[in-house]
């Protein structure tokens, strides 16, 4: 545990580099630090210098996520970087972790104690990005998810595929539609974000915390946006078929396949952790969240559980 001298200084400083502030988590997380009174410094990799940016800095936002077919290139490049400001600078570094380290043959079971098995190349990249992390020794927060639900389109597998014509009244869903699926709402995960980060001093050296976050199949998906939807809402099978023939011209394809697996695998992330760190936070239901993605033709008079 780190010292009260410590936890007193972050609280007196309370500045924040948000690298990949354009991308989804990045953006809402310097919301939400703004929100709680941050300094919020969002970086431009056009024109800023990392070293400079980090210097001053209590926290590192690594929210950088490089497109799939370039994971293997540039994700331990940018590690490489992150690593040597936050050495320089003496911050903590916040990664918006995901669930592809434990591979396409776990139980779906995911606890802080889940091996960490994943035998594709992207979930190895993940793993070794981390490990890198916590062999550099330095301060380090995993805050781990499944996809994220924005408030806005961002190019998601939710608001491109899923309910893309959710107002139309369907529902395209790419997996079995009875096995439940994690999932976080972002501008909930980036509340935990900063919460996490103001205790930052009481945490592990290198810490994970499990976000639970919504939980839902697309059976259950279907039926709650039927509850707050004026019309019928349909819901049927996304085709990878497409996907797979495109495979060998397209990098992007041959990624989203290698991770197709998540979809069918039912899966869920234990919120022990997060839950004694955080016994206020409490997540928005799906029905109150799905209102706020803007993609649903919802009724006025319905009122949200």
């Amino acid at each position: 545990m780190r010292s009260e001298i410590a936890k007193k200084e972050n609280k007196m400083k309370n500045s924040v580099l948000i690298l990949g502030s354009n991308g989804r988590f990045g953006r809402n997380a310097a919301e939400a630090f703004e929100s709680a009174g941050w300094k919020v410094t969002r970086f431009n990799r056009a024109t800023d210098d990392l070293q400079a940016a980090a210097q001053g800095k209590d926290v590192i936002v690594h929210s950088w996520n490089p497109l799939y077919p370039d994971w293997a290139k540039q994700v331990p490049a940018l590690t490489k970087q992150v690593v040597a400001a936050a050495k320089t600078s003496g911050a903590t570094v916040l990664i918006p972790g995901n669930v592809y380290i434990y591979g396409a043959q776990s139980d779906g079971n995911w606890t802080d104690s889940a091996p960490t098995n994943a035998q594709n190349p992207m979930g190895k990249i993940r793993i070794q990005m981390e490990a890198t992390f916590r062999d550099a020794k330095i301060p380090t927060i995993i805050l781990r998810s499944g996809d994220y639900i924005d408030i806005e389109a961002s190019g998601n597998w939710f608001d491109k595929i899923i309910a893309a014509k959710a107002s139309k009244g369907i529902l395209s869903y790419p997996g079995e539609l009875d096995a439940d699926r994690n999932w976080a709402f972002l501008p909930d995960i980036a509340k935990a974000a900063v919460q996490l980060c103001e205790m930052r001093a009481d945490l592990e050296p290198f810490q994970q915390v499990l976000y639970p976050g919504l939980n839902f199949s697309a059976i259950q998906l279907a039926q709650t946006a039927q509850l707050i939807s004026i019309g019928k809402i349909r819901l049927k099978k996304f085709a990878w078929w497409p996907i797979r023939l495109l495979q060998p011209f397209w990098a992007m394809a041959r990624s989203l396949n290698e991770m197709s697996y998540l979809w069918s695998l039912p899966h869920r992330l234990d919120g022990t952790t997060l839950a004694r760190l955080l016994p206020n936070h409490k997540p928005q239901t799906l029905a109150q969240v799905l209102p706020q993605t803007g993609l649903f033709d919802v009724n006025p008079n319905q009122t949200m559980g």
